[in-house]
Order: C-alpha cells, then structure tokens, then sequence
C-alpha cells in the first residue's frame, strides 16, 4: 500500500519516510461498509487495524466505550498480549483501513521503538 495515508496520524509521527514505506508495505487496505464487525469480543487476535477514513464503535458487551477515526487504531492488545480481543469493533460508516497482520506487526515493533511505545501505551490504557 501507500505510505501517504499513514502519515496523517500520531501513530506514525517522526518515523521517516523509507521506515514508513518499509511498514506500508507489510499493510493492505481493505474496505468495509457500515455495521460490519471488524473484531469481536472473545475472538483470537491475528490482525492489526489503523483507520484511514470513517468511524468505528468501540463496544464492550452492549455499551459503547469509545469511537475510532482516522489516524486512530485498534486490535493491538490481543496481538501484544497474544490473548483474545478485549472488545469488538464494528464500523458506524463506509471505512478504509490499513491491516496488518501479527507477524508483521511484531517485526514493527522491533524495528520502530517509538511506534511500539505509543502502541503499548495505548494497549495499558485500554486494558484498564
């Protein structure tokens, strides 16, 4: 994929250009219209997820805990903890995202120490 959609977020701040080329072309791009369920609660974790464009709803049970936009990204703690998804994640609108899968996620984190850190970060918080 293209690297250029990922530089709008926060994730990928200060990460140069050929580093960010190095982690778009371990992404796809996929396309999901309104209401698809994108991970579920309970599920194994195998893919990584960063909103290129559109909302998602962030659910645990039946209660909305949080919406995801652009630059945003989800599905990092199953894959961190190598345990099973803490929420289920399904698309309010037509969304892009980038995908990537576990072993390339993890080959991320060892090459990209600032990503890692904001993705552990984000995983602490969301596990609280």
């Amino acid at each position: 994929m293209d690297a250029t959609p990922l530089k709008d977020g926060p994730l990928f701040a200060g990460v140069s250009d050929e580093d960010l080329s190095a982690i778009a072309e371990k992404c796809h791009t996929v396309d999901v219209y309104p209401f698809a369920r994108l991970v579920h609660e309970g599920d194994f974790g195998y893919r990584f997820f960063v909103v290129l464009d559109g909302t998602a709803s962030v659910r645990l049970g039946d209660e909305e805990i949080a919406r995801l936009g652009p630059g945003e990204f989800f599905g990092e703690v199953a894959l961190l903890d190598h345990e099973r998804r803490i929420a289920t994640v399904e698309a309010t609108t037509h969304m892009t995202l980038a995908t990537m899968m576990v072993w390339d996620f993890d080959q991320m984190l060892a090459d990209q120490p600032a990503v890692a850190e904001r993705i552990r970060e984000a995983a602490t918080a969301r596990e609280r």
